[in-house]
């Protein structure tokens, strides 16, 4: 039982680290918390026009989601473990303790726990964003419907109510963060996917 809380524990601190904030500093681009959207998330890093910085975020925050699963994976942890181990990665991407709690809104580290879960479903998910985000040009618009179709495409692969349960919090609390994209989509103002000509 310790092991499996410190491995939850452990998962959650990962996922605390946020990719767009390191990338950004590193890279001596404005903090994404105080430019665009301010979320700290790979779109919003796109918006500095630096497209290796973005690449670089959305890598680092699919990594958090990712690694947690597949070491689990290797030593074979129950369901329960297991989605323990996903929701700890992405509440900590969500509320990272590193950065007052301050933190993106998930879909990357999602999208991570969701291929280290399973390849096939994770696949599924991030085909299902690429398409929906290729037609429409609208980042949130591509993970709300991706994410609101996970639960489905989980149970229909995995009828664990375990695994189910992670994925349905996974996406209430993805939905959630997106409020604001939804108004906007609704009103017709939402971004698209573009970024700034110049790049750094």
């Amino acid at each position: 039982m310790l092991n499996n809380v410190l491995s939850i524990i452990a998962s959650y601190m990962l996922g605390s680290i946020s990719s767009a904030v390191i990338v950004c500093k590193i890279l001596k681009l404005p903090d994404p918390r105080s430019q665009g959207s301010g979320n700290p998330g790979a779109t919003n890093v796109l918006r500095t026009g630096n497209k290796k910085a973005a690449a670089i975020t959305l890598i680092g925050d699919s990594l958090k989601g990712l690694l947690p699963m597949l070491i689990a994976q290797i030593y074979q942890a129950e369901p329960t473990l297991l989605a323990g181990i996903g929701l700890g990665a992405f509440l900590g991407h969500l509320y990272p303790i590193w950065f007052n709690f301050r933190g993106g809104k998930g879909v990357a580290t999602a999208l991570g726990v969701q291929i280290g879960l399973d390849w096939m479903f994770g696949g599924i998910i991030a085909i299902s964003w690429l398409i929906i985000a290729k037609l429409t040009r609208i980042s949130s618009l591509a993970a709300l419907i991706s994410m609101s179709l996970a639960p489905i495409a989980l149970w229909l692969l995995h009828p664990k109510l375990e695994l189910l349960f992670m994925q349905i919090i996974i996406s209430i609390l993805l939905l959630w963060r997106h409020h604001d994209n939804m108004a906007r989509l609704i009103s017709g103002a939402e971004a698209t996917i573009k970024a700034p000509d110049t790049e750094n």
